[in-house]
């Protein structure tokens, strides 16, 4: 079905111009044209630019444009990196306005000539535009004043940094790795080796590159080093997987019967059954299609090993050649072609029927100017102007067309897309069901393989649908493998030459409408010769087909896929805006010969900085991921093979409310997110209630050490007053009263005659040291001091002596025990009492008591 024409545009008659003075001309329904901007101005203060990256410089800037898709004013800025347009005043990014300078495919100045008015007498001046088309899905144009150089600026700004000569020209080179650093791929490449052959326990390392240590094998395959100065197979990676059987200089033989030297390798193998899914290039036939190889045969014929079943039967061969029968054929005048399955031992050739890179990008064209005309943002300056004055018709909504591949048949793109998918599902399926090997080629074995064989891994290992498998697969089967990314996205190459001069047509590209009479185009560059345009045209959109085809995946298997639609959205931009060096130039080698891991940003690196900072409620994390739902292979049938638009990559700019991720998605990821919340609320809590716990664990601790404490208080309190008792029934059984004070001073009356003349004697709990001192006087009484010694302290008077003597419980020591030897030391007297204090034991006077009793009788 052909894409209907719009009635009403930029073109036409006078009728038209007099419909459209109801909503006004162009100078009274955009503001802007009322306004006096200054020119184009010198970058001395663009510093102050907050939207400005690292390394990001301004080289020119224009005030008072306006962005025609969505009628807004504001400042366009041309710098090292992006084509920026800020909102006026505001100086926020317009996201449709802004886009990198290498995602530009091509750009073109228009000028609209008005019209007047019958009974205006003054002629209007014409409008002037600037319309860029990118690779991302997007047209847009931007809006001049007349008589002013601001566009004029900006174009050649475009000029000089949309399609620079040199590759070190790049913002990547100028940016440099800044915090996004970039490990050796080639270890990175080494690892997935190891895991496919069942190695994964080993760790690759530059020093195992170095030393040629990394040529490890079981017992089907090996990896092979032969290829390690890209000698034999520049677009070739340096380590490859053969089969075990075949040497070294047989794979070097079998090398000069394929295209471009890229001879049969393996790219993955089943762990279980030893089924290959192998890679190369068209053999080389000959025009009379009679040239064989014996060694190309007998190496396509190794990757067929015995199944594992006891009749020890060969594996079925697969060769599936991706093109359509006659392009295979036409390839043959060329000295390429096909091979024929009578020389290769139990095969059978398939043929895809996949167009070439040229019919890749035309449809994508086609379906880019399908959409930006029935868009609700369309680059239509009338359209624009009459949604300005509120008028709607009958564009603006694609979901009802996204539903079916026939809606946009007229522009091939989802046919194309269908193709890769069902070839590639058919190929996991002879792999997974029948156990047998594929090897698959079309013409040089970079562009359509390297799509059915990524593809078809993605389908049968569940790894490589995780971030890091995801990775893995990319950087083995297109970045090693030699998809010529310089070319397809038309970069400079090492050799210092775009290969082509930039794209800059002087036509407005708006792909089934012509340009109208009244809006003529302009520029410095004659259009391109059809041969130029075509034959010599590399660019090709192949890689952002193959994403496409794993979104539709995603959307078949939603449970299947660690990463989201938006993982590949963000994917893709990276790739398109080369602001890392990881899809630079054509191989390996150059990439190697350039030193792009030291020299450029990683966009692995900047993609896992992305997700880390929310972990796995980040937009690009899966909410639906179950892997243990989907741990085998995926073998979607036929019928359900039918593609649609990508939202969220194909409608972003041209319809942005549909662009959105489904509804449930959306809930989903809103639940996910206040779940993470909760959970991290749950973490705390726990955390606290663990600290808690601890430290009421540590008081119950302590109180049940005070509890000890006290009851060994008491315990000794008892005690203490059980001996306090009986050293008072002891002293009053010699005669003595014994009297307590508040203080804790003990008084002691003794009695030494009939006539009662007492003294008294004050003890002294609190004294530390032994003190005996017997106060002789002419009176006739006696006055007795009582105290207690330390434990540690040793007397050396002759009473301590004779109390050390006599005492039942000493030490060997010598050391004093009371009380617990149940004695008293007095400074007078000693008195010793037996531990029971049953009887007293001993006592002993100081003869000089004796003296005095007998001089008072």
């Amino acid at each position: 079905m052909s894409a209907p024409r719009r009635s009403t545009s930029l073109r036409d008659s006078s009728s038209d111009s007099e419909r459209m003075e109801g909503t006004g001309s162009w100078d009274d329904a955009l503001d802007w044209f009322k306004l006096e901007h200054p020119a184009s101005r010198s970058v001395s203060h663009h510093a102050n630019y907050k939207c400005l990256l690292e390394a990001e410089r301004v080289l020119v800037e224009g005030r008072g444009v306006v962005l025609i898709n969505t009628d807004e004013a504001g400042t366009l800025i041309v710098t090292n990196f992006r084509l920026i347009f800020l909102s006026e005043g505001t100086e926020n990014i317009i996201a449709l306005g802004t886009i990198p300078l290498a995602t530009i495919e091509k750009f073109s100045k228009m000028v609209v000539k008005n019209q007047s008015a019958p009974r205006h007498s003054e002629k209007t001046p014409s409008q002037r535009f600037l319309q860029v088309i990118g690779k991302d899905m997007r047209i847009v144009v931007f809006g001049f004043r007349s008589k002013t150089k601001q566009r004029r600026a900006i174009y050649d700004g475009l000029l000089r940094c949309t399609k620079p000569s040199r590759l070190w020209d790049l913002y990547a080179f100028s940016c440099g790795p800044f915090k996004f650093t970039n490990a050796n791929p080639k270890v990175r490449l080494l690892n997935e080796y190891f895991r496919l052959l069942g190695k994964g326990l080993c760790r690759a390392s530059m020093d195992m590159i170095d030393n040629g240590s990394y040529t490890m094998s079981n017992e089907l395959w090996r990896i092979c080093n032969v290829n390690s100065n890209y000698i034999m197979c520049p677009s070739y990676p340096f380590a490859l997987i053969v089969p075990k059987s075949i040497s070294d200089e047989e794979v070097i033989q079998a090398s000069n019967f394929r295209s471009k030297g890229r001879l049969p390798v393996v790219s993955w193998c089943h762990p279980e059954t030893g089924a290959v899914l192998a890679r190369s290039s068209q053999p080389l036939v000959g025009l009379m299609m009679n040239m064989r190889s014996n060694t190309d045969e007998k190496l396509v014929a190794e990757l067929c090993s015995q199944l594992g079943d006891e009749k020890k039967r060969r594996r079925k061969l697969y060769i599936a050649d991706a093109r359509p029968r006659k392009n295979a054929l036409a390839n043959v005048a060329m000295g390429g072609g096909s091979e024929s399955s009578s020389n290769y031992f139990q095969s059978e050739v398939v043929f895809f029927g996949i167009d070439n890179i040229h019919s890749m990008r035309e449809s994508l064209s086609r379906l880019r100017d399908y959409l930006d005309a029935h868009g609700t943002t369309s680059s239509d300056g009338t359209l624009s102007l009459l949604r300005h004055g509120g008028w709607t018709w009958g564009g603006g909504n694609l979901s009802n067309m996204s539903a079916s591949v026939s809606t946009l048949g007229d522009s091939g793109w989802l046919i194309h897309v269908q193709s890769v998918l069902a070839g590639s599902a058919w190929i996991a399926a002879r792999v997974a069901l029948e156990s047998a090997s594929v090897l698959v080629h079309c013409s040089d074995g970079w562009d359509r393989t390297s799509q059915l064989v990524a593809l078809a891994n993605l389908l049968l290992d569940p790894y490589y649908r995780t971030f890091t498998g995801f990775q893995a697969l990319i950087e083995k089967d297109w970045l090693a493998f030699g998809h010529p990314f310089a070319e397809r996205g038309g970069m400079p190459t090492v050799s210092g030459s775009s290969g082509r001069p930039p794209d800059l047509c002087r036509q407005s590209s708006v792909g089934s409408f012509p340009l109208p009479p009244m809006c003529q185009s302009s520029g410095s560059f004659a259009p391109p010769t059809p041969s130029s345009s075509h034959a010599q045209n590399q660019q090709s959109p192949i890689f952002l087909q193959w994403i496409d085809c794993v979104s539709q995946l995603l959307r078949m298997y939603p449970f299947a896929f660690e990463f989201s639609s938006a993982f590949l959205v963000d994917l893709l931009d990276c790739v398109l805006s080369c602001r890392f060096g990881n899809f630079f130039c054509n191989s390996e080698k150059e990439r190697q010969q350039v030193g792009i891991s030291e020299a450029c940003g990683c966009l692995w690196a900047y993609l896992a900085d992305l997700r880390s900072s929310e972990g796995r409620s980040h937009v690009h994390c899966n909410p639906f991921y179950s892997p243990l739902k989907h741990n085998g292979p995926l073998l979607p049938p036929a019928a359900a093979l039918a593609p649609t638009l990508w939202p969220q990559f194909h409608l972003r700019w041209a319809c942005p409310s549909e662009a959105q991720a489904g509804e449930l998605e959306a809930q989903c990821r809103i639940m996910s997110i206040k779940f993470s919340k909760l959970q991290k609320a749950k973490e705390g809590a726990e955390k606290k209630a663990k600290e808690t716990a601890i430290v009421v664990e540590s008081l119950s601790a302590e109180l049940r050490n005070e509890k000890q404490l006290s009851s060994s208080a008491m315990a000794l309190a008892k005690r203490a007053s059980k001996e306090t008792a009986a050293i008072k029934r002891a002293i009053q059984s010699l005669g003595c009263k014994v009297h307590y004070a508040s203080g804790g001073d003990t008084t002691v009356d003794i009695e030494t005659s009939p006539v009662k003349n007492s003294q008294k004697s004050v003890f002294s709990p609190s004294t530390r040291e032994s003190v005996g001192i017997v106060q002789h006087e002419d009176k006739s009484d006696l006055s007795v001091s009582i105290s207690v010694a330390a434990d540690d302290v040793v007397s050396n008077n002759p009473f301590g002596r004779v109390c050390d003597t006599l005492c039942p419980l000493r030490t060997r020591d010598g050391g004093c025990r009371w009380p617990d030897a149940g004695c008293a030391q007095l400074a007078s007297q000693f008195i010793g009492v037996k531990a029971d204090y049953e009887a007293l034991d001993s006592l002993s006077i100081y003869e000089g008591y004796f003296k005095t009793m007998e001089g008072g009788k």
